[in-house]
């Protein structure tokens, strides 16, 4: 079975109490169970972490690299300025997905940057918990 981690950044976690009319209802555990039976039905074996932290994310990204694993990436708002996530991003060696739940472009305009967008196989944004769907299922659809 093939392996893909999805790594969420800074405050997805809060999923489900953090601005619901923005994020949804939906907790982080929720997420966590929807990629998990995504996964199931399409032959992959998702593991899901979020953390505040860049540099764990970055360790993270590296450890995708090394192990050749294809990633669903929400960075959150590390999308916006994190060079560090960026150049790690670069390194990669399997397909990565940049997603996310709202549309940044239809928010503030600072969210309408991604400094990692150039660097990932593609981005998928603004249909909430079903953005990490529609990755995932590109994931299975790419070669290996």
């Amino acid at each position: 079975m093939r392996q893909v981690l999805v790594l969420n950044g800074p405050n997805l976690g809060r999923l489900g109490s953090r601005e619901p009319d923005v994020y949804g209802a939906q907790t982080f555990d929720d997420l966590a169970a929807l990629c998990r039976e995504i996964g199931r039905e399409l032959g992959l074996s998702v593991e899901v972490r979020q953390t505040d932290d860049e540099a764990e994310l970055v360790s993270w990204i590296h450890e995708a690299a090394d192990s050749r694993t294809p990633v669903v990436l929400n960075p959150a708002a590390f999308t916006h300025y994190s060079y560090a996530l960026r150049d790690a991003i670069a390194q990669r060696t399997a397909p990565l997905v940049e997603v996310h739940i709202s549309n940044p472009n239809a928010r503030e305009e600072f969210r309408h940057t991604s400094v990692v967008a150039a660097v990932a196989t593609g981005t998928i944004a603004g249909f909430g918990m079903r953005s990490y769907e529609l990755a995932l299922r590109a994931i299975a659809d790419m070669d290996e």
